[in-house]
Order: C-alpha cells, then sequence, then structure tokens
C-alpha cells in the first residue's frame, strides 16, 4: 500500500509527482470546496508547480520565514480560523500539513518571481486608466476581428512544429495565413481559412488582450505555446462597438473527457454526445455510471482559465461546445461546453484601484504566457 502511495504519477524533467501528493491536493482542493478538483486537473497543476518551483530555484528565490508564516496565516484567516486552527482542521480530514505548506509557499513563490521579472516592464499611462474607466462604465466596448490556428504539438512532433510555427508567424497577407489554417488548423474554422466572427475582446483570454492590441491588422501573433499545441492569430481588423463593453466575474463551463483524442470512434462519440445535450446540465447524464474524472465542472475567473480553454470558450454562446482541444499528450478528446458568463456589476473606482487592476492584469499576461513556454521547453511524462 506504502508502495502504490509513493509510485510515481508523472515525471517533470527529473522531478517526480507522487500517487501520495495527488491524492493529498486532491482532498485538500475539495474541502476548499475549490474547482478543478478532480484527479487530472491536479496533476495538471502539480506539473507547473513543478515547472514553477524549478524556475525559483535557478533564479535562487526564497521567501523569508516571516513572509511564509504571514501567507499562512493569511489564508486561514480567509476562513475565519487561526492558522493552528485550520492546520488542525485539515489534519482531522486527512491532509497533511506540508500539503497545505507547499501549496501557499509555491503560490507565494510564484507571485514574488512573477514581480520581479516583469514589474519593471509594466507601465500603466493616464489614457489606459482613462480607458479602463470608461469601459467599466458606459465606454465603448472593443471587438476583433481574427483568423486562428492551432496546430496540435506532441511532444514527439515539439521540434517540427515549432519551426513550422515560426515559418506562420511570417505571414504577410492574410490569403496565406488562411493556406496555412486550411493545412495545418486543427479547429472547426480551418474550413474558412481560420476565419473567425467579430469577437468581443473580453471574450478572449486576458493575456492575449495586449498582444492583440499591440497588433496592426494584417499582422499575426508570435507562436504562444498552450498544452498540446501551438497557436498563432491574425489580427483581420479591429473596432469600438458603441454599445457598453462587458467585464465578466467568473465563467462556468464544463469538460468532458473521452478516450482516444482525435481518432474516428471518440469524434463520433463526440458527436453523440453533442445530439444528447443542450445544457452543461445534461452532460451529467451523458457521465453517469462512469468515474467522476470524466466530467469537471466548474466556475473560474477569466484570467485562471487555461489559456486553450479561454480561446475555445470565446467563440461559444451558453449551451454552444466544441471539441477542438486534447488531453494527455493528445490522447483524451475534451468535449467542451459554455454553461454561461457572469457579468460583473458596474461599481465606482477610484483611478488607484484601477491602476492596480491593470498592473495585475499585465502581470497575469506575462505569468500566463511564462507557464506556457515552461510547459512547452519541459519534458513531460504523465504515466
Amino acid at each position: 500500500m506504502a508502495q502504490n502511495l509513493y509510485a510515481s504519477v508523472a515525471r517533470v524533467n527529473d522531478k517526480t509527482i507522487t500517487e501520495f501528493e495527488v491524492q493529498q491536493r486532491q482532498r485538500f482542493m475539495q474541502l476548499l470546496n475549490a474547482p478543478g478538483s478532480d484527479r487530472q486537473n491536479v496533476i495538471d497543476n502539480l506539473i507547473e508547480e513543478r515547472l514553477r518551483n524549478d524556475l525559483a530555484d535557478r533564479y535562487d528565490l526564497k521567501l523569508p520565514p516571516e513572509g511564509i508564516e504571514a501567507g499562512l496565516t493569511e489564508f486561514a484567516g480567509r476562513a475565519n480560523l487561526s492558522l493552528e486552527e485550520f492546520t488542525a482542521a485539515l489534519e482531522q480530514s486527512g491532509v497533511a500539513q506540508q500539503t497545505f505548506r507547499d501549496f501557499v509557499v509555491t503560490q507565494l513563490t510564484w507571485r514574488e518571481l512573477i514581480r520581479a521579472r516583469y514589474g519593471a516592464q509594466v507601465n500603466i499611462s493616464d489614457a489606459e486608466i482613462d480607458r479602463e474607466l470608461g469601459r467599466s462604465g458606459s465606454g465603448s466596448g472593443i471587438r476583433v476581428l481574427l483568423s486562428e490556428i492551432i496546430i496540435p504539438a506532441p511532444p514527439q512532433n515539439a521540434a517540427r512544429v515549432s519551426a513550422l510555427a515560426d515559418r506562420i508567424a511570417q505571414s504577410t497577407s492574410e490569403a496565406e495565413f488562411s493556406r496555412y489554417a486550411q493545412q495545418y488548423s486543427a479547429t472547426a474554422s480551418r474550413g474558412r481559412g481560420g476565419r473567425m466572427p467579430w469577437t468581443p475582446l473580453e471574450n478572449l483570454p486576458p493575456s492575449l488582450h495586449p498582444i492583440l492590441l499591440a497588433l496592426a491588422p494584417g499582422e499575426v501573433t508570435s507562436p504562444l505555446p498552450i498544452p498540446n499545441a501551438v497557436a498563432l492569430f491574425q489580427l483581420r481588423g479591429i473596432e469600438e462597438t458603441g454599445a457598453p463593453s462587458k467585464s465578466y466575474s467568473e465563467i462556468e463551463y464544463a469538460a468532458y473527457y473521452i478516450p482516444g483524442g482525435r481518432s474516428e470512434p471518440a469524434l463520433a462519440q463526440a458527436a453523440n454526445v453533442r445530439a444528447q445535450v443542450d445544457t452543461c446540465n445534461d452532460l451529467y447524464g451523458v457521465a453517469k455510471g462512469q468515474p467522476e474524472s470524466v466530467l469537471d465542472r466548474g466556475s473560474k475567473k477569466p484570467g485562471d482559465i487555461p489559456q486553450d480553454i479561454a480561446i475555445e470558450l470565446a467563440k461559444l454562446d451558453p449551451g454552444e461546445s466544441s471539441t477542438a482541444l486534447t488531453r494527455a499528450n493528445g490522447q483524451t478528446l475534451v468535449f467542451l461546453m459554455l454553461c454561461k458568463r457572469t457579468t460583473e456589476a458596474n461599481a465606482e473606482v477610484t483611478r488607484e484601484a484601477v491602476v492596480a487592476s491593470l498592473r495585475q492584469r499585465k502581470l497575469q499576461g506575462y505569468a500566463d504566457q511564462l507557464t506556457e513556454q515552461l510547459r512547452a521547453d519541459a519534458r513531460i511524462i504523465v504515466k
């Protein structure tokens, strides 16, 4: 039994993730009633934490003991408990104190690393503040007209896909980018040359906003690493809508996992699921009798949603679905469904609050891109 608990579940470069860590993290997240407590998400999060900790070690970034203690105490305080009361409650529920400590220390260390690495690059102009204040009230929203290419990139093809993506990024016309999309893209838009309809900017992942706004029509983003794939976008148009923009506090979605990747049987099963469901609630009937891990449903802040999922959700209305994504190095097909978007209530905000929000948003964008790059460069084996 002990051997099973400490068996390797995944390897990240030269580091191992054990079954004990996975079970402990799952239990911890379940006690917090946090989304993403299913096994697949827990393993994915532990992989990202290994990558982030490795980078912190390379920078020799260590938190002072008093900083760690303050972070642990603040976390416990969210449950209106002292640190001693919180850790005692966890241990009574089978969660080791070290599991809690590792979780908090990794978050704190990553936050400090991002601030140190990118803080000097984040400058907020008066024009950005004014635009944000306008958008949070009656200001005009922005929508973009994009073309997309998402190329599957399993580990064995990573080098070839990277070279291809670099070549596509040099596209100089819509026609050239469209030809690449028809030939290489794995999305449903490939038949249209990768062309997406007008999309509100706020529907897209927050980390993409500064990247897209920096493009001129016709320009293409640099290759963007996402799980099991590389994404590129070409800006075809941008305009203010004249309607107030929306800001979302949470986005609820469901992911139903189908074995077989993009094989014909798996795609046929996804089509059968699509024919049976109209809302996210219907997926519970589809998953009935199967392991809990086949269905993951929850609400997340837009900035907390994995970038590849956020890109697909941007194309969907509630009740619509996508089968463009895979997991487990392409071996699992993701039937992704948008449940709902929750709009933030407009409120009076100060310029200082806007500056803090913009700064955090930009830092989060850098953090997301750095995480995706670390994943793309790592040797990851999930057993």
